[in-house]
């Protein structure tokens, strides 16, 4: 398949609010303004998602403003006893109040309610996460902060697509792998430290125009093989992929551009091995789940059911000038998300 690769920048949305450029690009290129979109506020769909992992635990949070519903949550995930707790809090018709920044590059996103702190810093090369939940287990708080290294010189997965649903839908986003972790995390009276030379985040950052039912994949992974910076990106269901796929893998800081990869999830179980294939033969791994964060918020008009599985990856992938490089064992997550939002 052709895809397109954006190289100029310019801004995300014409004055009638349709897409100006759709394809991929290995960084943020192009602006987004929320008062150029043309659909209604309850379709407009922002978040900020981070997710650190280091062997034998991880955490994740989330800042999401869905147009009708705020979604702020934290996962904190224990490997070792296969075992996740998550505390989540909602906001009744957000409609932008979040103030989700406008671009990657700058900004910070900041939600306080009475027991419940969360800020994601952005600090020039560096990604800055800020938690204090009071009560988020039992009793026991959770609280720390952990920094994310992300160089200039770091070359992302960013993507623009149209919804065929309508012409004003659209999904702009970046993912951001790779980035070495340092920081602490203190859950009740245990502290669990991220390295950055085994400890290492990725950031989805999303902003678009979405219709009300859709159901996604997604995969990610970040670590070091022969102790160089390795990852990739993988995923479809988020629009219209004929020009652009978001399938990418991360090499010593660079992109090698992938066309089609597909998630053969077991039917019955999803903590049975997974099979993922490319069209290209350039991906071709297996996965073995540790953990199924599987959760179904369903508040009448919004469902969000969704399966995100922790485990490892091993298998191979060709990399753009056809050398191969062999994984064992890399962790990340793969996952399924049906939305009615």
């Amino acid at each position: 398949m052709k895809q397109h690769q954006i190289t100029e920048p310019s801004d995300l949305l014409n004055e009638d609010g349709t897409l100006k450029q759709i394809g991929w690009a290995k960084d943020f290129l192009l602006k987004y303004d929320r008062k150029k979109i043309k659909a209604s506020k309850f379709r407009i769909k922002e978040w900020d998602y981070y997710c650190i992992l280091r062997k034998s635990y991880g955490i994740a949070f989330t800042i999401s403003d869905l147009g009708y519903l705020g979604f702020v949550s934290v996962t904190f995930l224990d490997f070792e006893n296969r075992k996740e707790v998550t505390k989540s809090t909602f906001v009744l018709f957000p409609l932008g109040s979040f103030n989700m920044p406008q671009s990657s590059k700058k900004g910070d996103v900041i939600f306080q309610r009475k027991g419940f702190s969360l800020k994601f810093l952005k600090r020039k090369e560096q990604r800055m996460i800020q938690v204090n939940i009071a009560s988020f287990d039992k009793g026991r708080s959770l609280k720390g902060k952990i920094i994310l290294h992300q160089p200039s010189s770091l070359e992302s997965m960013t993507i623009t697509i149209p919804f065929p649903e309508s012409e004003y839908a659209f999904y702009y986003n970046q993912k951001i792998n790779c980035m070495p972790a340092k920081g602490e995390i203190l859950f009740g009276n245990q502290k669990f430290l991220f390295d950055p030379h085994d400890s290492f985040g990725v950031l989805d950052w999303g902003r678009g125009v979405w219709p009300y039912k859709n159901t996604w994949y997604w995969g990610s992974a970040s670590g070091k093989i022969e102790n160089e910076l390795f990852g990739f990106n993988i995923g479809y269901g988020f629009g219209d992929n004929s020009r652009a796929t978001e399938n990418m893998i991360f090499y010593k800081g660079k992109v090698h551009k992938l066309e089609e990869v597909r998630f053969h999830i077991p039917p019955d179980n999803y903590l049975e091995p997974w099979i993922f294939t490319s069209n290209d033969s350039r991906f071709e791994m297996v996965f073995k789940p540790i953990i199924d964060r599987h959760s179904n918020v369903n508040l009448l008009i919004f469902q969000s059911n969704q399966h995100q599985v922790f485990g490892y990856f091993s298998g191979r992938v060709i990399l753009d000038d056809g050398r191969e490089i062999i994984i064992k064992d890399l962790l990340g997550f793969a996952e399924k998300v049906y939305n009615r939002w």
